[in-house]
């Protein structure tokens, strides 16, 4: 009889123990597990940094990377480091229970140096809405903050859903989006970007790239005849046909169809995706329409 009281305390005294311990699978495939819910996290990033603010989770979030400018009470947040290099002594100092990287956009050799010091890592690589709404479930979950989660998930899947219902069966639109102009770059039909191009019944001029994001000639750019020159950028800042205007066998040159989109929306791959694939669209669409882009 005291041996059956002494397992059943036991059991009775885990059991809050189990219930408090979180367990996700980041987009690298590493598996982790917190004995309780995060209480001091750090993103690596600016999507990141919206994300765990998007999951509810801000309140934990106790440094951030550079250039993390939203929402607003990130700023106040002290900087640990960027895409390239992170300081280790001050990231010690603040004991994260939680560091979110970026897969592709944070070396291989700083994302192993971070679990190499016992960091507890979680590695985020969006490539689709599904993917947004799965990492934020995952941060939820590790933060203890599921139903806030939760509701901007499904929030940010509906508002995708309607999207592209709204834009499905139009006429397709030759896009090029272009991420840098010296040297000409863009990114592939994996890219985040490519599926708002999809998504608005557009078609990525240069899907079948083997990469996410490359740096392309001009003459083979030429040669797509883009109907649809994309920027990423401030929205303050007019989109310019640069070298683009050379070029006027282009559609895009010959009818002045250049559009900047919001950067900080649409190339973030955050929260706050869809609202930069929704000026996409009526970018695309103005485009059909034989409308002139804002200027």
């Amino acid at each position: 009889m005291t041996l059956r009281l002494l397992l059943a305390t036991l059991l009775l005294a885990c059991a809050p123990c189990a219930a408090a311990e979180r367990r996700a699978v980041d987009d690298g495939g590493h598996a982790l597990v917190l004995a309780q819910p995060a209480r001091r996290i750090v993103t690596l990033a600016p999507h990141l940094t919206e994300i765990a603010y998007a999951a509810g989770a801000g309140d934990a979030v106790v440094a951030v990377g550079r250039f993390s400018d939203w929402p607003k009470a990130a700023l106040d947040k002290p900087v640990v480091g960027d895409a390239f290099t992170v300081d280790y002594e001050a990231l010690s100092r603040l004991r994260p229970d939680l560091v979110l990287v970026w897969g592709s956009g944070t070396p291989e050799r700083t994302r192993d140096k971070l679990r190499a010091l016992g960091f507890p890592v979680f590695e985020v690589e969006i490539r689709d809405v599904a993917g947004l709404a799965r990492t934020l479930r995952d941060l939820g979950r590790l933060a203890g903050t599921e139903s806030a989660a939760e509701a901007r998930a499904a929030a940010i899947a509906a508002d995708w859903d309607a999207l592209r219902a709204r834009y499905a069966g139009r006429r397709p639109v030759r896009v090029f989006f272009q991420l840098w102009d010296a040297p000409l770059m863009t990114l592939n039909g994996r890219h985040l970007i490519s599926s708002a191009i999809e998504a608005c019944g557009g078609r990525n001029v240069f899907a079948e790239l083997p990469t996410l994001t490359a740096t392309v000639g001009w003459e083979s750019a030429v040669a797509r005849d883009p109907e649809l020159v994309a920027i990423g950028g401030s929205p303050s800042e007019p989109a310019k046909p640069g070298r683009w205007a050379e070029f006027q066998q282009v559609s895009a040159t010959r009818h002045a169809q250049f559009a900047r989109i919001d950067g900080n929306l649409i190339s973030r791959s955050g929260p706050r995706f869809v609202d930069g694939a929704r000026e996409l669209c009526e970018a695309i669409q103005r485009v059909r329409d034989g409308s002139p882009q804002p200027r």
